[in-house]
C-alpha cells in the first residue's frame, strides 16, 4: 500500500479506526507517531501508515487480523538500531519497547532467561549480573538495542568468538505467523509451520553444500539450521529472519557465567592488514574478544600502544590475576610493534567506549567528510581477513572512495563507513558500482555479504552473488511458507527492493535552508547537520555512566520524540516536506523540541555530535518570527534586561517582597510563564559589580599597554578601565592580570560566587578585573588628554552579556545584537590578550560554542571564545605554582552539563584534588538547565530529570560532604527540591582560604 494511496483515500484511517477497536495497545497514524520511525541506521527511509505499541501477543495477533484484511504490511521493530534498513516500512510498524519490553523470568541453575521482544539488552544483563551470568552476545548498541531485534537479526557484538551469535544462544522462540498460528518453535522441528520439513527434506543437498562455512555468515535464511545433523532447529532457522517470517512475542535464551575478572591486552600493529593477520593466531588463546581498528578512526589515540592498528584482546579469569596472566601470555604471542595489558576497569572502559562508538565516529572522516553504512559488516574467513582488507581498501581507491574498516577481526567480520555521495545521481550510481564489486570481492574471498546487520534492502538485492539463483529462489519457498501472504516486511531478503532505492537523503531540499548559526562543523548547511543522526540511538540508554549527560528528557519520558534521535528525525522530516508539511511552522517539531533541556549533551555525547541544543534554538527563532512567543520567552528570555533594571532602580527588596507573598507571587508566576510549583528566586539587593565598585582599584590595563590604556585613553581616566570602577583592577597581584566576566547570574543572583572568586584568584596572586562599560565611538585624536575628552564624550555604556537566554529561547536576532554589543565592549580586552574567567559554566559554554557561531564573520567573535577560561582553567594555567588550601572532604554533585558537553572538567578535577576535595561528580542534567525547568509545563520532566543522577548523589553522600554545584541552575535545583545548599568551587575554595588565613 502506498503512502500516496494512503494520503488520498479512506484506507488509513479506516485502518487506523479498526486498531484501535482490536488492540489495547497504543495506535498512533499521527504525524509525529510515523516520523519518528521512517528511519533506523541505515541509508534507507520508509514513510509508514501508522505504529501501534501492542500490550501482550493477544494484541499482536489483532494487529495482524487487521492487516491481513486490509492487505496492509506489519513491520516489527525493536531499538531500531539496524544498519540494512529493515526496521523500516510502509505497513503498520509494530513497537515493542512501549510495553512487551519484559524479563519475565531468569533461572540461574538452567542458565536461561525468559524475554519479552522489546526488553533492552542492558536489562537483561544487570538482571543476570548478580548470579554470575550474561547474555553472551552483546552488539556496541547494547544500552539500546532489543532481544526481539537482535534475534531478529542475528546479532553478535565483541565477545562472539567466545559465546557466539545471538541465534547460539536461543533455546525457545514464542512467534505468531501472518495467518495468526501461534508457534513454540525449537529443536527436532518444534513449531514448524506446515510444509517446511517437507521443504527442507527435499533439499538437504543444497542445505549441506551451499551454505559458506563461516563463524559470521548471517546473510540469507539459515535453512541450514533445519538439517537433521543440526538438530532440526526451527528456532535457530529462525534468528537473522528480520521479520520476514513471524513476529516474535517471546523467547527463552541460554546465559553464560561471566568472568570474575578481565583484562585487556591492547596490541598495536603497523598497519590493519597486519592485525588481521595476527588476529587468527590468537585465537587458540581462547580470548574473548578480538577486535580491530585502524588509526584512521581514532581522533586522540591517548592511552593507545604504537602502531597504525590495534587488536583489543580481552581475557578473562577467576581472579585478576589468571585474567591478566592470559592477557600477557597473548602479548607474548602476538608479535605486535608494541603492546600494553590493561586490568584497571575505569580504563577498560575508556577504550571499549573507542571501540563502541565507532559506529558513529565513523560517519565523519577526519577531514569531516560525511561517511554512510551500507556495506557496514561483510565477513570473511578470518584466515582470508588481511587479503580481503588489502582488497578492500584498493577496491575503495579504485572507486575514488574512502573508508573506515574496523569489528570484529576474530571472526573475519569487518565494519565499514564509506565516504558515499548519496545526495546526487552521480554518486548514487557510484554507490551501486561499488556495491556489486564489493559484493563480488567478498565472494572471492569465501565470505557472506552480511556478517552481523543482517541484509535489509543493503544487500539483499545481492545475494544471488553469494548463494546463487537456485538457493535465493529457495528463500523465497521458505518465505511463502512462514508468510504466503507476503505481509510480514515485504521487500527485505525475498524479492528485496533495489540498494539504491528509498535513501532517506533524496528527499531533503537540493538546496541550502536559510539559517542563523554558522554550522562550521557541517560547512554552514543544516541539512548536513540534522544529516549527522544516523540513528544509532545512544541517545536512548536508560542510564549514564560517569559524567555522562545525554539524554535526560528521554530517560525522564521513555518517548522517543523526546530523545535527541527523535528530535532530529522530525526535523529530518520537516525538511523534507512530506511527512511535515508546514517546515519552520511545525507544532509537531514544536512539541518535540519543548521538553529538550538544551543541555548540549548530545553535543559531546552523541558519537556524530548532534547539537540539539543549537537545532532546538534555530528552530524556535524561525517558528516564533513574527509571532508572539510564550510567556516565558519575554520573562527568562530577557531576564538580563529585567534584573539591570531592578539593579538600576533598587528594588530588589521590593521585588523579593512582593514575591514571596502569595497572591502576588501566583500572579507574578502566571504572567511570566513560570510553572506554579517553582519558587522565584530572590534577586541580590547588592550586586557583584556594586561590591566590586566598593573596593580600592587600580585600572585594569595598568602595566601592560604603557603610559595609555588599549583604547589610547591616559592612565588613570576612567574609560581606560571600561567606565568607573566597575572596570579596575584590585591592589595587590603581581601575577598575570585576569578579566573576570560579570555574568548575568553572578551579577544579580549570586554576587558571592563572585566575591569568592575574586577572594581566591587574588590569593593565587593574580591580578583581577572586570569586563569595561563603555564603547568608545569612533577612533580618537590629539595628544592623550584630548583624546581622552573626545572619547568620553562619545562612549556609550553597556555591560557584556553572553546572550544565553536569548539563545536558549531562540530569539536569535537579540542574542546577535547583545553579542555584538559586547564584544564592542570588549575590544580593549582583546587587544590586550588577557584571558576572560567566567564563573557560570553555561555561560562560558555560550561564549566558547555560540558566539562563533552566530556571529562566524566577526574575528572578534572567534578571539573572545579563545581567550574564555573557566575558574579551574585561569587557575591551572596562570598560576600554576599556586597550591590551594586544603579542604579534605569528601564531595559529592553533579558536573554541570554545559561543563561536561563543551569546556571540560580536566582542570576541576585537579583542582579539587589538590585541595582535598575526594571522589568523583556525578553525570546527567540537573532538570533545571535555565529557563527550561521554571516554565509552566516542564516541573515533572525537570524534577524526574533530577532525580536521575542528581538527587540521589546528594542523598547517599557522607554527612561531610560538599556538595558542588557550579551551575546557578544546579544549586537552585537542589535548593528548591532538596533543601540542599549546593557551592560553587570558588566559594569552598575561599572559605578554606578564609579558615586557613583568618580572612574576612
Amino acid at each position: 500500500m502506498s503512502f500516496e494511496k494512503f494520503e488520498k483515500g479512506q484506507f488509513g484511517r479506516g485502518l487506523e479506526a479498526e486498531l484501535r477497536r482490536a488492540v489495547r495497545g497504543e495506535v498512533g497514524f499521527g504525524v509525529t507517531d510515523r516520523a519518528l520511525v521512517t528511519m533506523d541506521a541505515s541509508n534507507y527511509r520508509r514513510v509508514p501508515l501508522g505504529v501501534v505499541a501492542p500490550r501482550d501477543a493477544d494484541d499482536v495477533a489483532a494487529v495482524l487480523e487487521v492487516c491481513r484484511a486490509r492487505g496492509a504490511p506489519v513491520v516489527a521493530r525493536g531499538g531500531g538500531t539496524s544498519i540494512a534498513g529493515q526496521a523500516t516500512g510502509t505497513g503498520v510498524v509494530l513497537d515493542f519497547t512501549r510495553h512487551m519490553n519484559a524479563l519475565l523470568d531468569l533461572d540461574p541453575g538452567a542458565g536461561a532467561a525468559v524475554v519479552q521482544p522489546g526488553l533492552v539488552l542492558d536489562r537483561l544483563q544487570e538482571a543476570a549480573a548478580p548470579h554470575g551470568l550474561r547474555f553472551g552476545p552483546d552488539p556496541s548498541t547494547h544500552g539500546r538495542c532489543t532481544l526481539g531485534g537482535m534475534i531478529g537479526n542475528n546479532s553478535c557484538g565483541s565477545h562472539s568468538v567466545a559465546w557466539g551469535t545471538t541465534a547460539d544462544s536461543v533455546r525457545e522462540l514464542s512467534v505468531l505467523t501472518a495467518r495468526g498460528d501461534r508457534l513454540r518453535l525449537g529443536r527436532n522441528w518444534a513449531g514448524a509451520p506446515p510444509g517446511l520439513r517437507d521443504l527442507a527434506e527435499g533439499e538437504l543437498a543444497r542445505l549441506r553444500t551451499g551454505f559458506p562455512d563461516l563463524p559470521r555468515r548471517i546473510s540469507g535464511y539459515a535453512l541450514d539450521a533445519l538439517l537433521p545433523e543440526n538438530g532440526a532447529d526451527v528456532a535457530r532457522s529462525f534468528c537473522g529472519s528480520e521479520g520476514t517470517l513471524g513476529i516474535l512475542t517471546e523467547a527463552v535464551v541460554s546465559l553464560v557465567p561471566e568472568p570474575r575478572a578481565r583484562a585487556l591486552a591492547v596490541l598495536g600493529y603497523a598497519d590493519e592488514s597486519a592485525a588481521a593477520e595476527a588476529a587468527p593466531g590468537l585465537l587458540p588463546l581462547a580470548p574473548l574478544t578480538v577486535e580491530g581498528m585502524a588509526a584512521d578512526l581514532i581522533r586522540a589515540p591517548a592511552g593507545l600502544p604504537k602502531g597504525g592498528a590495534w587488536l583489543f584482546v580481552e581475557t578473562g579469569g577467576d581472579t585478576p590475576g589468571e585474567a591478566r596472566a592470559r592477557a600477557e601470555s597473548v602479548v607474548r604471542a602476538a608479535d605486535a610493534v608494541d603492546a600494553r595489558v590493561v586490568t584497571d576497569p575505569a580504563e577498560r572502559r575508556t577504550l571499549w567506549r573507542l571501540r563502541e562508538d565507532a559506529a558513529g565516529t565513523a560517519t565523519r572522516m577526519p577531514d569531516g567528510t560525511e561517511a554512510w553504512p551500507g556495506w557496514e559488516d561483510c565477513a570473511v574467513p578470518p584466515a582470508r581477513l588481511g587479503a580481503y582488507l588489502r582488497d578492500f581498501r584498493a577496491l575503495l581507491a579504485a572507486h575514488g572512495l574512502r573508508g573506515t574498516p574496523y569489528g570484529h577481526f576474530g571472526d573475519g567480520c569487518v565494519h565499514a563507513r564509506i565516504d558515499f555521495d548519496l545526495l546526487t545521481g552521480a554518486g548514487v550510481g557510484r554507490f551501486r558500482r561499488f556495491s556489486e564489486d564489493l559484493a563480488g570481492l567478498v565472494v572471492a574471498h569465501g565470505g557472506s555479504l552480511s556478517g552481523e546487520h543482517g541484509d535489509g534492502q543493503a544487500r539483499a538485492e545481492l545475494l544471488p552473488r553469494m548463494y546463487g539463483a537456485e538457493t535465493v529462489a529457495l528463500f523465497e519457498r521458505a518465505k511463502a511458507v512462514w508468510d504466503p501472504d507476503d505481509l510480514l516486511n515485504p521487500g527485505m531478503l525475498v524479492r528485496p527492493a533495489p540498494l539504491d532505492a528509498n535513501l532517506r537523503f533524496a528527499v531533503l531540499p537540493h538546496r541550502p535552508v536559510e539559517v542563523t548559526f554558522g554550522y562550521p562543523a557541517d560547512g554552514g548547511d543544516f541539512r548536513a547537520a540534522v544529516r549527522r543522526c544516523v540513528g544509532v540511538a545512544k541517545c536512548r540508554t536508560t542510564s549514564v555512566s560517569g559524567s555522562a549527560v545525554m539524554c535526560p528528557s528521554f530517560r525522564a519520558t521513555g518517548e522517543e520524540a523526546h530523545s535527541t534521535r527523535g528530535r532530529a528525525r522530525l526535523l529530518h522530516e520537516m525538511l523534507a516536506g512530506e511527512l511535515i508539511t508546514d517546515g519552520w511552522r511545525s507544532t509537531e517539531v514544536r512539541d518535540a523540541l519543548d521538553l529538550c533541556l538544551s543541555c548540549k549533551g548530545c553535543r559531546s555525547d552523541c558519537p556524530v555530535g548532534v547539537d540539539m541544543a543549537t537545532y532546538k534554538a534555530e528552530f524556535l527563532h524561525h517558528h516564533y518570527a513574527g509571532r508572539l512567543r510564550p510567556a516565558a520567552h519575554y520573562s527568562m528570555g530577557s531576564l538580563p534586561v529585567w534584573l539591570r533594571w531592578i539593579a538600576r532602580t533598587r528594588t530588589a527588596r521590593l521585588l523579593n517582597a512582593l514575591v514571596s507573598a502569595g497572591p502576588p507571587a501566583r500572579a507574578a508566576r502566571w504572567a511570566a510563564g513560570i510553572a506554579a510549583e517553582r519558587e522565584i528566586p530572590r534577586v541580590a539587593e547588592r550586586t557583584f559589580s556594586r561590591w566590586w565598585r566598593g573596593r580600592g582599584s587600580s585600572p585594569w590595563w595598568r602595566g601592560r599597554a604603557g603610559p595609555h590604556g588599549p583604547d589610547g585613553t591616559p592612565a588613570g581616566s576612567e574609560a581606560g578601565g571600561g567606565g568607573g570602577r566597575t572596570g579596575r583592577a584590585a591592589p595587590g597581584g603581581t601575577g598575570d592580570l585576569v578579566v573576570l566576566w560579570p555574568d548575568t547570574f553572578t551579577e544579580h543572583l549570586s554576587p558571592s560566587v563572585g566575591r569568592a572568586a575574586v577572594r581566591v584568584l587574588e590569593a593565587a596572586g593574580l591580578r583581577v578585573a572586570l569586563p569595561p562599560t563603555l564603547r568608545l565611538r569612533g577612533r580618537p585624536v590629539g595628544d592623550g588628554r584630548s583624546r581622552a575628552a573626545t572619547a568620553l564624550l562619545r562612549a556609550r555604556r553597556g555591560r557584556v552579556c553572553c546572550g544565553l537566554t536569548y539563545i536558549s529561547t531562540g530569539r536569535l536576532d537579540a542574542a546577535r545584537a547583545v553579542l555584538r554589543r559586547t564584544l564592542d565592549l570588549m575590544e580593549p580586552v582583546l587587544e590586550a590578550g588577557a584571558p576572560v574567567v567566567v564563573l557560570e559554566p553555561s555561560c562560558a559554554a555560550a561564549l566558547r560554542s555560540d558566539l562563533p557561531e552566530l556571529l562566524p564573520g566577526d574575528p572578534r567573535a572567534a578571539r573572545l571564545a579563545a581567550s574564555v577560561l573557566t575558574f579551574a582553567e585561569a587557575l591551572e594555567r596562570h598560576a600554576p605554582l599556586w597550591t590551594p588550601p586544603a579542604v579534605d572532604r569528601p564531595v559529592a554533585g553533579q558536573t554541570h552539563c554545559h561543563q561536561h558537553a563543551v569546556l571540560g572538567d580536566g582542570a576541576d578535577r585537579r583542582l579539587r584534588a589538590s585541595a582535598g576535595l575526594t571522589g568523583d561528580l556525578g553525570g546527567g542534567c540537573c532538570g533545571l538547565a535555565g529557563n527550561f525547568g521554571f516554565e509552566r509545563g516542564h516541573f515533572e520532566v525537570s524534577r524526574a530529570c533530577a532525580e536521575d543522577q542528581l538527587l540521589p548523589s546528594v542523598r547517599q553522600a557522607p554527612p561531610d560532604a560538599v556538595i558542588l554545584a557550579d551551575g546557578y541552575s544546579c544549586r537552585t535545583q537542589l535548593a528548591q527540591l532538596a533543601g540542599i545548599r549546593g557551592r560553587h568551587l570558588a566559594e569552598v575554595l575561599a572559605d578554606a582560604l578564609d579558615r586557613t588565613e583568618g580572612g574576612p
